[in-house]
């Protein structure tokens, strides 16, 4: 077999095993001594998703937080949910679609300056946030009582299937579109989670207590996390 087709499996089957996005760095350094530069990886992966596209494969490969992972196609979306058994779609609520708005276009940020932008207590929210991984604490602003900082993290990005913030919309088309989607739409399950990532789509409700800010924590592994 040669080199070339033995390493575009290994990609393939690291691809299809691995449940959240596969770096080209992780690939390269697995094909150590191989002779294998980073720039055959990008090929093969370029390769890989035309295939699969032109092939009318049941996945896809798409590049997410600066990796690629597989996902099923979005038409196949209600025989997989039919399937699994996953009768309702279960999204973020409003309020909740509101903070990580906001954090996203503006970090890093404070609680008190996402509260001026809503009109609204938003601690309860941040905290769901915080617990779901989609956000994180990025240290303090050195002002009056250093409240704490917010930053989107890695799974964010993963969520809304965004390689980078950057490809964020533009606010402008948020006023057209209030709701925040994935820019691929409903994104279908990633390789090995046939949820589509639902457990992160976890319903949030409403409710907005009024915690002091500093009764917001981050456990070290949400923390170390980087948007």
């Amino acid at each position: 077999m040669p080199v070339d087709a033995y390493l575009k499996g290994c990609i393939e089957a690291a691809l299809l095993t691995t449940p959240g996005p596969v770096t080209e760095n992780s690939i390269l350094d697995a094909a150590e001594n191989s002779g294998i530069e980073a720039t055959d990886i990008r090929s093969i992966l370029e390769d890989l998703r035309k295939e699969w596209e032109e092939q009318g494969r049941a996945i896809l490969l798409e590049q997410v937080a600066g990796g690629w992972r597989t996902a099923t196609r979005p038409d196949l979306d209600d025989f997989l949910r039919h399937f699994h058994g996953l009768n309702s779609r279960q999204k973020l609520s409003q309020a909740a679609l509101e903070v990580l708005s906001i954090v996203a276009y503006r970090q890093p940020v404070t609680l008190p300056e996402v509260n001026f932008v809503r009109a609204s207590n938003s601690s309860s929210v941040m905290k769901t946030l915080l617990d779901r991984g989609l956000v994180r604490i990025a240290g303090r602003k050195k002002v009056v009582g250093k409240p704490f900082l917010y930053r989107t993290t890695r799974d964010f990005l993963i969520h809304f299937g965004l390689e980078s913030l950057e490809e964020l919309p533009d606010p402008e088309e948020l006023v057209k579109e209030p709701e925040l989607n994935s820019p691929n739409g409903e994104m279908c399950a990633p390789s090995g989670d046939p949820c589509g990532g639902l457990s992160r789509e976890s319903e949030m409700g409403d409710e907005e207590s009024s915690l002091p800010e500093d009764e917001i924590r981050v456990s070290p592994s949400e923390d170390s996390q980087s948007s």
